[in-house]
């Protein structure tokens, strides 16, 4: 057999297997995009668009997702924490997946979005529950309308300003996170041939996974997987510097509701400072911080359903 025709075989075999591969994950992004379809609403909003899902029985939590995230990464975060005994409204911010990004998405007008769909959804005065770049407009929204805000749990919150965006020591470039999610084809080839990377490089770390419960290895697993599609998440990545917009001014002084921050000290992708300099300026926060657990708080996510139960019990 010839060099030559060695190689022309080599190349349609690498061909076969690549377009296997597109086909594949073309297939598998299909069939989220449908599960997205059959659970979210639309309600229009003063800044376009705005998608939630809405389950559940019980007093109202808005439930605001991370980076990289919309209304699919809200519900596991919601199940993971809250749990039963609430009405959940997941929403899915500028940029993310079926919402608008608007000419001016800033914190404070997501936060005026949020209002708009409660007001469309008839409730008017709500708990929060926000999670790391889910934490500023979730701020902002507090801050504007502390009549409406009841309690809020802030988890790994994200740089807001003054913080600068840039955070030393994250797993991988703040840029590369973009490139992560810019392609679906990519991003599922990675969970299938690199996975244990995409988790450390979301802060679910090795040593972090060992000795998980089913519960929370569950959710390290969603949460991996609900990136995809990721195409439809990078306008909402690429939005996440107005948090740290030099112009945003973030009055947490005029903050009523009741706040629970909870922050680990080895986070690697928001720096600890965030969670105790928000507890300094919050009149009626506290602060709960732990050692160990990382950005994803693995190995207390019991003890923080707990804790969730118990504030808006309060």
């Amino acid at each position: 057999m010839t060099v030559l025709r060695i190689f022309l075989i080599a190349a349609v075999l690498l061909l076969l297997a690549t377009l296997a591969v597109v086909l594949l994950a073309l297939a598998e992004t299909r069939q989220r995009i449908a599960a997205l379809e059959a659970e979210r609403s639309t309600a229009e909003t003063r800044h376009g668009q705005i998608e939630y899902a809405s389950w559940g029985k019980g007093p109202p939590v808005l439930v605001v997702h991370g980076a990289g995230g919309g209304v699919d990464q809200g519900r596991i975060l919601a199940q993971a924490i809250g749990g039963d005994g609430y009405r959940w409204i997941s929403v899915s911010r500028f940029g993310y997946l079926g919402s608008a990004l608007p000419e001016t998405p800033s914190t404070a007008a997501q936060a005026e979005a949020f209002a708009d769909l409660l007001d469309t959804l008839g409730v008017g005065r709500v708990s929060i529950l926000a999670m790391s770049g889910g934490v500023p407009p979730s701020l902002q929204f507090a801050a504007m309308y502390p009549e409406r805000t009841d309690r809020m749990m802030l988890l790994s919150p994200a740089p807001f300003t003054p913080f600068s965006p840039e955070v030393e020591d994250r797993p991988i470039a703040t840029w590369a996170y973009s490139a992560l999610l810019g392609n679906d084809v990519i991003y599922w080839t990675l969970t299938k041939v690199a996975r244990h990377q995409l988790e450390a490089a979301f802060d679910a770390r090795a040593d972090l996974r060992e000795g998980l419960s089913d519960e929370e290895a569950l959710f390290v697993r969603d949460l991996i997987d609900t990136f995809l599609p990721a195409s439809r998440r990078l306008a909402g990545v690429n939005n996440e510097g107005a948090a740290v917009d030099p112009s945003a001014t973030y009055n947490l002084e005029a903050i009523r509701a009741q706040v629970l921050i909870v922050h680990a000290r080895d986070d690697r992708l928001n720096p600890f400072a965030v969670g105790s300099s928000l507890a300094a300026r919050i009149p009626q926060s506290r602060f709960l911080p732990l050692d160990h657990g990382g950005h994803l708080l693995l190995g207390h996510h019991a003890d923080l359903s707990r804790e969730f139960d118990s504030l808006l019990a309060e």
